[in-house]
């Protein structure tokens, strides 16, 4: 059975609780330490955790009230507003699967669905997926990250300030204070309820910032050894911009851990939106051929897959495809190297989330009838090379997840104030982006001249 016929399974299944029923709401985390922040999915934005209820219960850095008010909602069919993106996907047609359907798919199970429906909203439950930031320190500033996640980007903004005269991400840190690694009170109690939370956790993934450049990382490590868990999934996100050594440090971590049977298995992702000097001018610290020699370095040293988070963005739109042909080369030339596993049979593997924030980074301001072919595009060059069955090809799953990506550009449509105030935003964004980082957007994205332009007469206009 493939992928996208599993995803289309199990909807009915959970349709039976309620259309807006999402299992991740309850069984996935994503939370940030270094800010005390949390939330179910990227989707929706991360939320505060009280720092009075985790002295006592541990387990609020999941289970917030926040969080228990939206699955309420979800019981009843209600949709919470931060889930808006699945929305949007569904309404497109019956034949678009959202993100809520292939979380719901990866997380079900009988028994837990039977531990929602036999417990109150107010319950607490340990996740089976968290996704954990121990700290913000980074070496890149990709330009539409964020000083919470990043070091450098925080420096950054303390040398310059914010960025004047724009609406979305003017980056105001004023109040931004992050805790040290060393002195934060919500990674102690993370290490509270480690032990407990460690028993039925399914997947572990840890993210930043860069995860190597973190402590408690390298302490998470020397858990494991000295306290095995063999039915724990550990993932790591990793920019693969950090020195070589690091990644050799990485690896036979990895490897020890694999080879003694401590944790079940291990997954590495990085991120990447297009390739070459484009790439480098999107995430700023970025050199693509250190990159590329750590990539080589980690999967011959592991003979272990990899996943990229391409953040589908704006300045993706007209590159894309340079980025899916090394795709294609990568797989040609490690797939040979992979075992397999019961999940994919490809080495090589990426996923296009879209990104809605920050708004001059949002393709919904790009002209349609000027942008929709390089859409097309990308489509058609997925389309030509896929094989479901050969794993140096493209899955049908990879291609319909780009093509709700390539649906919702071509049928969704902000209104008119919302398209001139992204695109003055992006006029602004850009021109003060090259000053302060010395590179040019226009000698680095000339196809995308004219609406540069277009943008920057909307800017003049005030």
């Amino acid at each position: 059975m493939s992928e996208t016929d599993r995803i289309r399974k199990i909807i009915p299944i959970m349709n039976q609780v309620s259309d807006s029923f999402c299992l991740a709401k309850w069984y996935h985390s994503g939370i940030y330490l270094h800010t005390g922040q949390t939330h179910s999915c990227y989707h929706p934005r991360p939320h505060g955790i009280s720092l009075e209820e985790i002295k006592t219960n541990p387990s609020a850095l999941h289970n917030t009230i926040i969080k228990k008010k939206e699955r309420a909602l979800m019981l009843v069919g209600e949709k919470p507003e931060g889930c808006q993106y699945c929305w949007n996907v569904e309404s497109l047609s019956d034949t678009h699967i959202s993100d809520r359907m292939i979380r719901n798919e990866s997380i079900y199970t009988p028994e837990r669905l039977k531990e929602i429906n036999t417990n109150t909203w107010q319950y607490d439950i340990n996740p089976e997926y968290i996704e954990i930031a121990f700290s913000n320190e980074c070496n890149f500033k990709c330009g539409y990250c964020h000083p919470m996640s990043s070091s450098s980007y925080a420096s950054e903004i303390k040398m310059h300030g914010p960025v004047k005269n724009v609406k979305n991400h003017s980056l105001d840190i004023s109040w931004f204070k992050p805790y040290e690694e060393d002195q934060n009170p919500y990674v102690e109690a993370w290490w509270k309820w480690w032990p407990e939370l460690s028993k039925t956790l399914n997947i572990l993934r840890i993210t930043g910032g860069e995860p190597l450049m973190h402590k408690s990382t390298w302490r998470l490590f020397e858990q494991l050894n000295a306290d095995p868990k063999p039915n724990l999934e550990l993932n790591l996100n990793s920019n693969l911009g950090v020195k070589t050594q690091w990644v050799e440090k990485l690896a036979d971590n990895v490897n020890q851990l694999i080879s003694e049977n401590k944790i079940k298995k291990f997954k590495l992702f990085s991120s990447m939106d297009t390739w070459g000097k484009r790439a480098e001018y999107l995430r700023t610290g970025l050199k693509i051929d250190l990159w590329e020699k750590n990539l080589d370095t980690y999967i011959t040293t592991t003979n272990m897959p990899i996943s990229f988070m391409c953040t589908f963005n704006i300045l993706s739109v007209t590159s894309f495809i340079s980025f899916l042909e090394k795709v294609l080369e990568w797989r040609a030339k490690y797939q040979g190297q992979f075992k397999g596993d019961n999940e994919s049979t490809r080495m090589i593997r990426f996923d296009t989330p879209y990104l809605k924030e920050p708004l001059q980074y949002d393709m919904q301001i790009l002209p349609k009838e000027e942008f929709l072919p390089y859409f097309d595009n990308i489509l058609n060059f997925i389309e030509l090379h896929r094989n479901d069955s050969d794993p140096t090809k493209f899955s049908d799953l990879e291609f319909e997840r780009f093509r709700r990506v390539r649906d919702y550009f071509a049928t969704v449509n902000y209104d008119e104030a919302r398209v001139t105030e992204g695109r003055k935003d992006f006029y602004t964004w850009f021109t003060e982006y090259d000053r302060r980082r010395k590179v040019n957007f226009i000698e680095t994205f000339p196809e995308m001249e004219k609406f540069y332009n277009d943008c920057k007469q909307l800017g003049i206009q005030g």
